[in-house]
């Protein structure tokens, strides 16, 4: 008698066939119940609800790859000017060994900013002449000026900042928050990647992966030219309802595999396959911008028109939150001026000041703001001594993970206040330190979750985002 090839798979003695025939025992049956229990959870997230009532719903990371310069957008030092070309005292420096670039280097002379920096809004915030529309909505921002991080280079402080550990393969932020949170839509996955036009420093898809969490919570990186996502559109020659039949096919044959096995994966893998069918018609929607009233795109500035810019990409992540996206990263890449940065660091802020602006604008106008936590920065700073040729109109700046500035909007962050301080030369911090740590157990915990309590069991350690030992604190001074 011939067998159907599904049948003959299944009657392989497998691993997984063991432990589901051995669940008709007591033990293996409670094993099979807590095997199941992730996949049982997984539209609604480990958390539930969280552990506490949540402020966001959703957040947006506005990520600048590279690390701006704080001393050049908004940590004005305007003590600098009288130290031009004078050398940073060995005293500032309080015996650090350089591993840097410039470790090398002779001299260390301070390059002041060249940029002038105005006083905005009701808190009186001075941000530099590069960044005039952030200035305006200071009244809106929380700024933090005392990030600091141990990574002094970019792959591992974005890797570090991303994950929590500066060694790869470790879930990132935006998994963690899927698997804690799960979806708030069906049609959209909840953790989605948009990178913008190739420049500087490369970028990989473990920034977005899940690491030892289900494959499911990786980030969906949403591409600029052809499918937004790969595979998402049908073969020539299959319909949408012969693509219908075949998924329903094959849904069959999985869910034969999991009674006979009992392996949650299996139901994993169909939710999967059903999204992707579900996203045909939703990504195509989601990305067309042509609905947009001309007043909307006039905000995010002429580049909206083309894909792949930042300018679009806060739209699209507009479009996303509106849809109710969980996380939404955007990638700008280009910001490593270690030589050049005046010309550099001009395109880049022309590139991001605006479409950032009109992101928070459009979602304040739009009652989202309220519940939809945006954050802007790097992975560290820069130095306030120049790398190379030193002028007065051009220099550039070498890595500092010892301090810098990031920025938080809404999901119940305070607008119009500063946190932290640093010394004169925005070398080292004088109050109110924020590790990356304490920034991500800051989102976390606007989104409802104790950082210290959401753990997963992984070769034995009760792994977290913040770390399995080190100890971080949400930055509770800027909440509402």
């Amino acid at each position: 008698m011939n067998t159907h090839p599904i049948d003959e798979w299944i009657s392989l003695e497998t691993r997984r066939q063991f432990f589901g025939r051995a669940g008709k025992g007591l033990g293996a049956a409670a094993l099979a119940a807590m095997l199941d229990k992730p996949a049982r959870a997984e539209s609604g997230g480990v958390l539930g609800g969280g552990h506490f009532p949540a402020r966001a719903k959703r957040v947006i990371w506005l990520f600048m790859a590279g690390a701006p310069s704080h001393l050049d957008t908004f940590d004005y030092k305007p003590q600098m000017t009288d130290w031009f070309n004078k050398d940073l005292p060995e005293s500032v420096r309080k015996g650090q060994r350089l591993t840097t670039m410039t470790a090398s280097q002779a001299r260390f002379p301070i390059a002041p900013s060249m940029f002038r920096f105005d006083r905005h809004g009701q808190c009186g915030k001075y941000v530099s002449e590069l960044l005039p529309n952030t200035g305006s909505m200071s009244d809106d921002l929380a700024f933090i000026h005392t990030v600091w991080t141990e990574a002094i280079n970019h792959d591992p402080a974005i890797t570090y900042i991303q994950t929590g550990n500066q060694i790869p393969g470790k879930p990132t932020l935006g998994a963690w928050v899927s698997y804690g949170l799960g979806s708030l839509n069906r049609n959209l996955p909840e953790f989605v990647v948009l990178n913008c036009e190739p420049r500087g420093q490369a970028l990989y898809s473990r920034l977005w992966g899940s690491g030892f969490l289900p494959s499911v919570h990786s980030g969906v990186a949403f591409r600029a030219q052809g499918d937004p996502v790969l595979y998402l559109s049908n073969p020539d020659g299959v319909s949408p309802e012969t693509r219908r039949l075949m998924l329903d096919r094959l849904q069959a044959m999985n869910q034969r595999i999991y009674d006979d096995v009992g392996d949650p994966a299996t139901h994993t893998r169909i939710a999967q396959y059903e999204m992707a069918f579900r996203m045909q018609s939703s990504v195509p929607e989601l990305v067309d911008i042509s609905g947009e009233p001309k007043h909307i795109l006039d905000m995010y500035g002429e580049d909206v028109q083309k894909p792949g810019t930042f300018a679009r990409n806060c739209l699209l992540a507009r479009r996303m939150a509106e849809r109710d996206v969980r996380f939404i990263q955007i990638f700008h890449r280009g910001w490593d001026h270690h030589s050049g940065l005046p010309e550099n660091i001009r395109r880049q802020t022309k590139e991001v000041d605006q479409p950032a602006w009109a992101l928070v604008q459009d979602l304040k106008r739009r009652g989202l703001l309220e519940d939809t936590l945006v954050i802007w920065g790097g992975e560290f700073g820069r130095t306030i001594y120049s790398q190379g040729t030193l002028t007065k109109t051009n220099y550039g700046r070498d890595h500092h993970p010892k301090c810098y500035t990031m920025w938080m909007a809404g999901g119940g962050i305070q607008g119009g206040v500063t946190h932290g301080q640093t010394d004169e030369f925005g070398y080292n911090i004088l109050e109110q330190p924020v590790h990356i740590r304490d920034l991500n157990a800051t989102i976390l915990h606007r989104l409802g979750i104790d950082h210290k309590r959401f753990t997963v069991k992984h070769r034995g350690l009760d792994e977290r985002l913040t770390g399995v030992q080190a100890e971080a604190r949400p930055v509770q001074e800027i909440f509402v």
